[in-house]
């Protein structure tokens, strides 16, 4: 534990005691205050102690794993090494034209996402071509149907939360998708938030517990102390959440938190203030011991070189500060737009950071000492059985970055990075993919999620 830790932690709970946090919901306000909360100076308002905190903690799973549709584990905890999803948003950039994201964008993604090495899951989208209210159930079938990797909702409606714990139990009860919610603070959770938990609790499904304080206006103008209100507003989402399925795997997310540009009245989100955030989630989250998560991402419009400067420095920073779980792969726009070639840039850029993460081993089969002295002064190491038999491991290979001569270039029509991304985002694309899926459960899967759409046409 470390001396800001403790602070921010000792802060948080400062605030759930007075102000408190505001419940906006009947049931789990009325659960929360036979645990032992307080009321509050205004109705939905709940005042949480610290013994009913560190309870709902104790209860939390330190480590949990993330399953692909085959079952396959990704396990994450406050140490293990990040893993990285895509996004959510509302439009696509995609071969230089911007406009609103529908379910046909979704299966794209999923095709394309699918086949990123380094794409852990898949996250959901709003989907324009479909009722808001049936997006989370629509988007599941999708992403289900044209990838076989983790899932991430994004959740829309109660009812939704309803048909998704149905569609879990078709492909089978390993935590094949995953959840989340945003707490409206400062230090407030909505009825929609709280009935999604409610609905989806004792299900087995892992839930993202989100703060998202924007420095200077849905929190304090100063980092640790938007850190303070976010944290607060995490822990009151992880003690509704323990107290309806104790037990249930919780990821800390911290990441989100933003920062207010003064001048423009936006949102950033690509800034080194929001790598800093990042970094007090991942600090957080070994402090509570709970895999931590952030979101890399850009104010850019298009995978550009703001968009390089802004996400490559993000990847890698997250990466170094010891983030669990790290989303944003093909984000732009202050997290409204995904491109699939800025995924693909970004599935690269991934690569490069870990090449440098690995570091410098130093041993005696690195250091080559007998190779060095059967080359002798003067000679070459290029034909050396040593050289063959390490250059891959050593050397980043990079499947996107130009590493050719200028000659080659001119040859391949002058092409810059991200037209060479977007072509090769449109092959993958176009590429079938094997969704682990068996015949039965695809269809299962589709009829759930036309049943619901009727039902929710007909409301």
């Amino acid at each position: 534990m470390t001396d800001a830790a403790i602070a921010i932690h000792e802060a948080s709970l400062a605030l759930l005691d007075n102000p408190g946090v505001q419940i906006e919901h009947d049931e789990i306000r009325q659960l929360l205050v036979r645990r032992g909360a307080k009321t509050g100076s205004a109705t939905a308002v709940v005042r949480l102690p610290r013994e009913l905190i560190d309870e709902c903690l104790a209860l939390c799973p330190h480590e949990f794993a993330l399953t692909d549709r085959r079952g396959k584990e990704t396990w994450l905890s406050a140490q293990s090494e990040p893993v990285f999803w895509s996004c959510p948003g509302l439009s696509l950039d995609r071969a230089g034209v911007h406009r609103p994201f529908t379910s046909a964008d979704m299966a794209d993604a999923a095709r394309l996402l699918e086949q990123l090495d380094n794409v852990h899951a898949v996250f959901g989208m709003s989907l324009d071509d479909v009722s808001p209210a049936a997006r989370d159930v629509v988007g599941l079938q999708v992403m289900a149907t044209n990838c076989s990797k983790h899932i991430r909702v994004l959740c829309f409606s109660t009812q939704g939360a309803d048909m998704l714990t149905e569609m879990k139990k078709v492909v089978g009860a390993h935590p094949w998708f995953s959840i989340g919610f945003t707490a409206h603070g400062p230090l407030r959770w909505t009825q929609l938030a709280l009935e999604i938990f409610r609905r989806t609790a004792g299900h087995g499904i892992p839930v993202s517990l989100n703060g998202e304080p924007m420095a200077g206006v849905s929190g304090p103008v100063t980092l640790a102390g938007a850190a303070a209100v976010g944290n607060a507003e995490i822990l009151a989402g992880l003690v509704v959440n323990q107290l309806l399925e104790p037990g249930r795997p919780c990821t800390y997310n911290l990441g989100l938190a933003h920062i207010f540009d003064m001048r423009t009245t936006i949102a950033v989100t690509g800034a080194p203030e929001n790598a800093l955030l990042a970094q007090v989630s991942a600090l957080m989250g070994r402090h509570y011991r709970l895999p931590s998560a952030s979101w890399v991402s850009t104010e850019s419009m298009c995978a550009d070189s703001q968009a390089a400067l802004e996400k490559m420095f993000g990847f890698h920073t997250h990466m170094a500060a010891g983030v669990s779980n790290i989303w944003g792969v093909g984000q732009l726009e202050s997290e409204l737009t995904f491109s699939p070639a800025q995924a693909v840039i970004d599935n690269e850029m991934i690569s490069y950071a870990q090449r440098y993460r690995r570091g410098v081993p130093v041993t005696d089969e690195t250091l080559a000492v007998e190779v060095t002295r059967a080359v002798g002064i003067a000679g070459s190491f290029l034909e050396q059985e040593h050289t063959a038999e390490n250059f891959r491991a050593e050397f980043f290979q990079p499947a996107l970055l130009f590493r050719k001569r200028r000659a080659d270039w001119e040859k391949a029509g002058r092409r810059r990075l991200d037209q060479h991304a977007e072509e090769i985002a449109n092959e993958l694309i176009n590429r079938p993919v094997d969704n682990a899926l068996t015949a039965d459960q695809a269809r299962a899967l589709a009829a759930l999620a036309a049943r619901f759409v009727n039902t929710v046409k007909n409301q």
